[in-house]
């Protein structure tokens, strides 16, 4: 008993040494507990457990003892784990296999009877186990550590554990993973194991927030590719079978997984459980996996692996991970196209399931980026072979902004095509020839005018006013003008989808006689088309009018022009349209006629000039007959200027000038708009100079009046001796009591009013209308002037009393024919 009682104290072992002398052991001469009598209860119940033949497993009874011993013993928890991790260590090097399956089992009965508030003094000594069974070569305890492991990563503790880490565990585990057993089930059994324990260890330190942290790089940069390494070799993810992202089905129960699938579980566990500050600790890792495994190139696993990242990520996170993907693009410029090809299509793909998420500043950033790899790969681009790479790396960029914009609202749509547009090179000044701009410009220009075009293939118009800012109709109108027919037709394009609200543009594609035919959706009339149509309608006309008198247009710039006409006719279904681009039309067919252009184009803009004229006649009737007069003409003498168009023309049929017969007139159809709801004074506006002074008076006629427009050709520079007549309004008693009763509201009301009327008259009101006006105003205009001053000459006077250049006979002439200055302004002083 005394050498007993000297060890314990020697060892510290005072609650053995208060047992010890209660049980009173007759043998005293017993030392370390080689009396069983003199052992303490909880080694007895431990060793108790274990049998003399391993292969008859743990002792039922005797087990039941020991958990009722740990659970009414809470104190002794620690102590029973500690012998049994010695017993293990014992056994393993005595490589008793048996006992040491039996210590493990007796481990997770224990670890799942116990209470949680008191695991902390026993996970310890199981973690040692578990450490030591992973360190063994034998498969067969590293499978056993890995089940144990994963039963006690779903208990919750209710203490945390501040000392605790898994260093050593992660490290293994993510190696098991990478498994290379000769054993083909071996292998497997091995890669599945590790697997489940990164899945047990994520769960347990993620619930353990005072704990180890998981979310570490040092972690993550083993556990993720460790699970990609098991995804990468499986052929649905190599086929894309996997189309959604979605969960497998769980068809199977968890022991019968494939690897691939496990892995797949696991990282959806894992980002499911990242909040936003360890995104980053995921996404990274992942990257750099692809990068060094080389699978951007063929990269249907990246595809698939972001569409399983996004599906299981937070949604308010996902935009989080196109940034870092956008940041990886940026680091990736030096690297070949096709890597970078890649990367753009795996945006491309995923970028529709974080659009939705994207508020405020963040859609433009993407966008931004997107156009500035657009622009980097413009500006160091390349020729040959590596140039036809770097074409299809800006077609992917192009595909992911379209991809993205698609789901975006529509407000962010219009801001999208708005930002497109200022990066435009040349938006914001008139195309000069572009001949000396360089070519790097030029093709940045075509590929943002595409990018442009797409995201407006993705927006759907309601109003012409929210859709055409003035802002962005004024940079698109100066683009729609410029030098190059590429970006002439792809502004042409990017009209169409934005113009079209009924799907009538695939119709369209041709010009073509038979419009019955072609099933056109026409729209109603619309308060606000009419208001826009006032507002920017002669913009739209001067840019097709303009577009016209290029040398260098194609086939396709023609149809381009003819789709454009016709979708505002059918879009904005009011009486001005219609007039306006009757007026256009006049103006094709005297460009054409006149030799103002080559003789095929002339060829091609009869055709176009006819194909309109048909679709007007059907909307105003009095028209048909004119139109099919000459239609019928033309179809009998000159079928060449009928649809369809060729991009050339036999030389025969290239002549400078046609007979009447085969033109559209415009005084007759001027005739024949006399008694219809027509404006017909429209149709003799003049064309490019007063479309364009009507465009500038939007801008400048709020602070000028109808009354005070005018020349002063009354100038006494002009006309010496002639009195100059005050255009001041008249001072009468009726004016002087207005200035000193009325108030200053009704002052600022009737200015209001004013400037209102004078905006209307210019919108609407043509050049002759407004000149009218002022004369009216202004009696005493030169011409009556000089009609006063022939009809003071006598009838005859002699050569030598004639002071001036003019005859007698030419003033007599013009005494009698008031042809030459009927008119107040000649067409001259308008050009």
């Amino acid at each position: 008993m005394s050498s007993f009682l000297r060890c314990c104290f020697r060892h510290e072992r005072l609650s053995e040494v208060v047992e010890a002398v209660a049980v009173k052991c007759p043998d005293a001469a017993c030392c370390c507990g080689c009396c069983s009598a003199f052992r303490p209860r909880y080694k007895r119940l431990v060793d108790n457990i274990f049998p003399a033949i391993p292969e008859d497993g743990l002792v039922k009874s005797n087990m039941d003892k020991l958990m009722w011993y740990a659970m009414n013993s809470p104190d002794k928890l620690d102590r029973i784990g500690d012998y049994l991790a010695h017993r293990l260590y014992r056994d393993i090097n005595r490589r008793k296999m048996g006992y040491v399956i039996i210590s493990m089992d007796a481990l997770d009965q224990l670890l799942v009877s116990c209470h949680a508030n008191t695991l902390n003094l026993f996970v310890e000594s199981f973690l040692q186990m578990v450490q030591k069974l992973l360190e063994s070569v034998e498969p067969t305890l590293q499978l056993r550590a890995t089940q144990s492991f994963e039963k006690f990563a779903n208990i919750r503790e209710d203490t945390p554990s501040y000392h605790r880490r898994y260093d050593f565990l992660v490290s293994k585990f993510s190696s098991m993973c990478y498994s290379n057993e000769d054993d083909e089930v071996t292998r497997k059994q091995l890669r599945t194991a590790g697997i489940k324990g990164l899945q047990g260890v994520v769960r347990k330190t993620d619930w353990d927030n005072l704990g180890e942290n998981i979310w570490l790089p040092t972690h993550m940069e083993k556990i993720v590719p460790s699970l990609l390494y098991n995804m990468q070799g499986n052929k649905s993810y190599i086929e894309g079978m996997t189309q959604t992202g979605d969960a497998p089905e769980n068809h199977q129960t968890e022991g019968e997984k494939e690897p691939h699938e496990l892995a797949e579980m696991c990282l959806r566990e894992l980002v499911s459980r990242a909040t936003h500050g360890k995104i980053h600790s995921v996404v990274k890792p992942l990257l750099i996996h692809l990068d060094q495994e080389g699978l951007w190139v063929s990269n249907c696993f990246a595809v698939q692996v972001f569409k399983i990242l996004m599906f299981s990520i937070q949604v308010q996170y996902s935009i989080t991970v196109i940034e870092l993907i956008m940041t990886h693009l940026n680091e990736k410029n030096s690297e070949p196209a096709q890597i970078r090809t890649g990367i753009a299509d795996v945006l491309s793909k995923i970028i529709p399931i974080a659009a939705g998420e994207c508020i405020g500043p963040s859609v433009i950033d993407i966008i931004n980026s997107l156009l500035e790899h657009i622009r980097s790969s413009v500006v160091g681009g390349t020729s040959g072979k590596e140039g036809s790479a770097e074409k299809v790396y800006q077609e992917t960029l192009i595909h992911a902004l379209g991809e993205y914009a698609n789901h975006l609202p529509d407000y962010q749509k219009i801001d999208s095509m708005v930002f497109i547009l200022n990066k435009v090179p040349g938006s914001d000044r008139v195309d000069d020839g572009g001949s000396t701009r360089p070519e790097a410009e030029i093709k940045l220009q075509h590929l943002l005018l595409k990018s442009l075009l797409k995201v407006g293939t993705k927006y759907t118009t309601e109003q012409y006013s929210k859709t055409f800012a003035q802002s962005f109709l004024v940079r698109l109108m100066r683009l729609s003008v410029s030098s190059d027919p590429e970006v002439r037709l792809t502004v042409q394009q990017i009209l169409h989808t934005l113009i079209d609200r009924h799907q009538n543009i695939e119709k369209l594609t041709k010009p073509t006689l038979e419009v019955t035919r072609l099933g056109l959706t026409l729209g109603k009339p619309v308060r606000q088309d009419v208001n826009f149509w006032k507002k920017s309608g002669n913009e739209l006309l001067l840019s097709i009018q303009e577009n016209c008198e290029f040398a260098n247009n194609t086939l396709a710039n023609i149809e381009a022009l003819y789709a454009t006409l016709m979708l505002l006719l059918t879009e904005i279904r009011c009486d001005d349209v219609i007039v306006d681009i009757l007026r256009v039309l006049f103006h094709i067919q005297g460009l054409a006629q006149g030799g103002a252009v080559s003789a095929v184009a002339a060829i091609q803009l009869h055709t176009l000039v006819a194909s309109v004229m048909v679709v007007i006649s059907h909307l105003v009737t009095t028209l048909k007959e004119h139109v099919s007069a000459v239609i019928k003409h033309r179809s009998d003498k000159a079928p060449h200027l009928l649809p369809e168009l060729l991009s050339h023309y036999d030389s025969s049929l290239l002549h400078s000038s046609l007979p009447q017969e085969l033109l559209f007139d415009n005084a007759k159809v001027l005739d024949l708009l006399t008694g219809t709801n027509l404006d017909e004074k429209r149709l003799n506006a003049s064309v490019s100079s007063i479309m364009r002074r009507q465009s500038t008076a939007q801008h400048t006629s709020s602070a000028m009046d109808i009354n005070s427009i005018s020349v002063e050709v009354d100038s006494a520079c002009s006309s010496p001796g002639l009195p100059r007549r005050s255009l001041e309004e008249e001072i009468t008693f009726e004016s002087l009591k207005k200035v000193l009763t009325e108030s200053p509201e009704q002052k600022r009301k009737a200015e209001e009013e004013r400037r209102k009327q004078i905006t209307e008259a210019f919108m609407t009101e043509s050049f002759e209308a407004l000149v009218a006006k002022i004369q009216a105003k202004q009696p005493d205009t030169l011409q009556n002037k000089l009609t006063e001053i022939f009809n003071r000459l006598p009838p005859s006077c002699p050569p030598a009393q004639t002071t001036t250049a003019m005859s007698c006979d030419t003033a007599a002439g013009l005494t009698s024919t008031t042809s030459n200055y009927q008119l107040p302004y000649p067409d001259i002083y308008i050009y």
